[in-house]
């Protein structure tokens, strides 16, 4: 399965995670709660393109983004997972209807 940025911003949303992968120039990538790619370290406009870099990258960490608790009992640790691992979870996390994608008659 090949995972496009359209994929990982829904995965983030849907589950209230924070997904981060390494660029190839040594900057991160982080997909945030909200379905935002942000590339903190980026100064100037850049010379990469976000789906060319998500394509090679094979390394993905991820955040809950999900409101702590009080008391807080468990944080849940930042999970890392090679692309076969985070495509898995596209199969095993199915969509929410969206009441704007059908066509009225």
């Amino acid at each position: 399965m090949s995972i496009t940025l359209a994929d990982l911003r829904k995965l983030t949303i849907r589950k209230q995670l924070r997904i981060r992968f390494a660029l190839r120039n040594g900057m991160e990538c982080i997909i945030t709660e909200q379905g935002i790619a942000k590339v903190p370290a980026l100064r100037n406009s850049p010379d990469f393109n976000l789906e060319e870099e998500l394509a090679s990258a094979n390394e993905f960490l991820l955040d809950s983004a999900a409101p702590v608790k009080v008391p807080v009992k468990k944080v849940e640790p930042t999970r890392k997972l090679q692309r076969k691992e985070l495509a898995a979870m596209f199969d095993s996390s199915p969509s929410a209807p969206a009441a704007h994608e059908h066509e009225d008659e």
